[in-house]
């Protein structure tokens, strides 16, 4: 029987070394997931179909054009954004997976929930700002409010007769009710509703008195003559109602402003590069006129600012909301 030559120890080591060496040689080089490489998702907290949903499908469409990959749009709504907040925060931090997030999420959810899934500031980074949109002080077409000194009148004159309706507790139109409330030493009356078409529609049936709402939200109904509109919850008139008063030209007080921003964030740990690259390319797309025109349609108005700018914000508006749930006593277990 003829056996196998032996080695000895040394010349299986020798062995080794060569093969794992010629195993290194051949195998491909690699390298850092680059960007973009692959589909780029956008987790939205946003239910398809509503505005910021329409706004984050027309971004993603143009930014595959110039990526070259294809861009989607990933509706994740429910659970105050939680859920979307944390499929985010649990994304690879490649720049594949980016969240779109607006200013209850970001700056509201903190003060309000004593537990929440995701830390706004430590668990994403920012990237670029989207828009932001103010808020309308909307009644049913048959109240006999005709401005905001009516309604600050009505409710000293009988106070918690006077309601005012909003899509959830501590969101931004409770809480933006509750700057109006304190700015004009008045009592109202919070009624919460499921959701916002449930909530306009209440105001309109004359079920509550008033509401907070954007264009994007409150619009349908605006335009079907079913809610008039008393001021614009902003420092100026918006474009997409220019004849509607700020509360302060409709007898209110000065100062006070209910508005939400979105912006693109992306999880903790994405390439500075990557983050720098993605926020330019979309505000390059925020720049073109056709899309200030889409977002014109819902009352959206660009806000391309950078990552530095877009942490400014949260931070203002932390300590901004922080009082106010403080003073409503709105928090959330």
């Amino acid at each position: 029987m003829i056996r196998p030559l032996a080695l000895a120890p040394k010349g299986r080591l020798a062995m080794s070394v060569a093969c794992a060496a010629a195993l290194l040689a051949a195998a491909p080089p690699v390298h850092a997931d680059a960007f973009p490489s692959r589909t780029i998702r956008l987790i939205s907290p946003f239910p398809a179909g509503s505005g910021p949903d329409a706004v984050s499908r027309l971004l993603g469409e143009r930014l595959g054009k110039a990526w070259g990959q294809p861009v989607i749009v990933d509706p994740r709504p429910g659970g105050n954004g939680f859920i979307a907040m944390e499929a985010g925060r649990r994304a690879p931090a490649t720049g594949h997976e980016l969240v779109v997030a607006d200013v209850g999420h970001l700056a509201i959810n903190p003060g309000l929930f004593k537990k929440m899934p995701y830390d706004p500031r430590r668990d994403f980074v920012p990237v670029t700002g989207l828009y932001r949109t103010a808020f309308f002080v909307v009644v049913s077409q048959q109240s006999p409010l005709h401005n905001i000194a009516d309604l600050v009148a009505a409710a000293k004159k009988a106070p918690d007769a006077v309601t005012y309706g909003s899509w959830a507790v501590g969101s931004t139109g409770h809480l933006g009710a509750a700057q109006l409330e304190a700015a004009t030493g008045t009592k109202m009356l919070h009624a919460p509703y499921k959701d916002t078409s449930q909530l306009y529609t209440a105001v309109a049936n004359g079920e509550v008195t008033w509401a907070l709402g954007t264009y994007a939200t409150a619009g349908p109904l605006i335009q079907a003559g079913k809610l008039r509109v008393l001021a614009v919850a902003d420092s100026a008139r918006s474009p997409v109602l220019p004849n509607v008063p700020t509360i302060a030209e409709a007898g209110g007080p000065a100062g006070l402003e209910a508005s939400s921003w979105v912006a693109l964030l992306a999880p903790a740990g994405t390439p500075p590069a990557t983050v720098s690259a993605i926020g330019k390319a979309v505000r390059a797309v925020l720049g073109e006129p056709d899309v200030k025109a889409k977002l014109a349609t819902f009352g959206f108005t660009p806000a391309p600012a950078t990552s530095d700018d877009v942490a400014a914000w949260v931070t203002r508006d932390s300590q901004r909301y922080a009082e106010l749930i403080k003073r409503t006593g709105a928090t959330v277990n």
